[in-house]
């Protein structure tokens, strides 16, 4: 789909790219299965675009943190096994189950609960376990592993256990330490419990190596063109282009200054262009005098402070026939990755896509 003219800002989404990334990984981790990151509405590019490619590259397990994305996302994969990793409570087990949503169960009481849930209906339930093996988040620590090991018989007999996990805090560095340590932790607590599908790693941990694929891998930023480990070259396809177009071009003189608080002065006479994009949209106000654009594959400085519903951009060294009130500028790309506008808004290309604004307008594109 193309964009259009009345669209002053919008994110293209390549939705080719997202089926190439997702082959990248399953060739990475075969034969492990690769399961689909899909949370907070697939990192901010649309969760049932994003769900649809996915099950036409035959994923048909899905990852979704919250109840209510489980809930949006089974119409769309009626036939696919969705995780939801929040868990389960006594609360939530009726409308986990009416959904065939399989709860990560975090804690003894949620393995309670949600055994609880099936003696009641006298069935076993499917779930997943999730062992916290170093990153103290989410998940069964040392001490609560220890006593389901030793009562396991009982605790999971009304459980179907379709899959024991755990996550890498360091996967982003392959020099970390701490990615060996959990890989022998995780290993050490899979030989006390009941055999079942295993699971380490997410898109880092798909890039260190088969020893940590087991049984499933669960890419997200992998699949949205992120770089799992940015001190390597970014080897997934960029799906994401973020562009917002020139409502106002200006020359001024040296000297001047460029927005709130006059945090800049120009050093030469220059060119400014006044773009669509502002911090309501997701372009942080940490990129004051820090980030950049494209326009025409000519990289430009964003200068002074970015606004809520605007940003400008020294566009001085760009070609004068490339410049014109509506011409299109590119933020995140081809030409500015993922991970230039991350540094550039001293953050990481996770809270980078999640943070794109609704306002935007979204346009799929199905090539690469």
């Amino acid at each position: 789909m193309t964009r259009n003219d009345h669209d002053i800002v919008c994110l293209s989404v390549r939705l080719g790219a997202v089926r190439e990334n997702y082959d990248i990984c399953r060739q990475l981790a075969g034969p492990a299965e690769v399961a689909g990151v899909v949370k907070a509405d697939a990192y901010g590019l649309g969760m049932p675009a994003i769900a649809r490619v996915l099950l036409e590259a035959r994923c048909d397990t899905f990852f979704v943190a919250r109840l209510s994305e489980g809930v949006a996302l089974r119409p769309l994969a009626p036939h696919a096994r969705i995780f939801v990793l929040d868990g389960a409570t006594a609360a939530t087990a009726s409308q986990l189950i009416a959904l065939r949503l399989n709860p990560v169960l975090n804690s003894l009481a949620q393995i309670d609960a949600w055994s609880a849930a099936a003696r009641e209906r006298r069935t076993a339930l499917e779930a997943a376990i999730h062992l916290d093996t170093g990153m103290n988040r989410l998940g069964l620590p040392a001490s609560e592993l220890s006593v389901l090991a030793a009562d396991a018989a009982k605790r999971l007999k009304a459980i179907d256990v379709k899959l024991v996990m755990s996550h890498l805090a360091c996967a982003d560095d392959p020099n970390s330490p701490m990615n060996t340590v959990q890989l022998e932790r995780f290993r050490a607590a899979l030989a006390t419990l009941p055999p079942a599908p295993a699971s380490l790693s997410s898109s880092g941990g798909i890039m260190l190596g088969r020893a940590f694929a087991f049984d499933m891998v669960r890419p997200g930023i992998a699949l949205y063109g992120g770089n799992p480990q940015p001190k390597q070259s970014n080897i997934f396809k960029a799906v994401a282009v973020l562009s917002g177009s020139i409502l106002q071009l200006r020359r001024v003189d040296k000297g001047e200054c460029v927005g709130y608080a006059a945090t800049y002065r120009t050093e030469r006479p220059s060119t400014l262009a006044t773009v669509a994009l502002g911090y309501a949209d997701g372009l942080m106000r940490a990129m004051a005098n820090r980030g950049v654009g494209a326009i025409a594959g000519v990289r430009v400085p964003v200068v002074g402070r970015v606004s809520m519903d605007l940003v400008t951009l020294d566009v001085t060294d760009v070609p004068v026939a490339a410049l014109a009130p509506g011409a299109e500028v590119e933020f995140i790309g081809d030409t500015v990755s993922l991970e230039d506008f991350a540094a550039a808004a001293q953050t990481a290309s996770y809270e980078v896509l999640t943070s794109l604004g609704t306002r935007i307008a979204r346009r799929y594109i199905e090539a690469p």
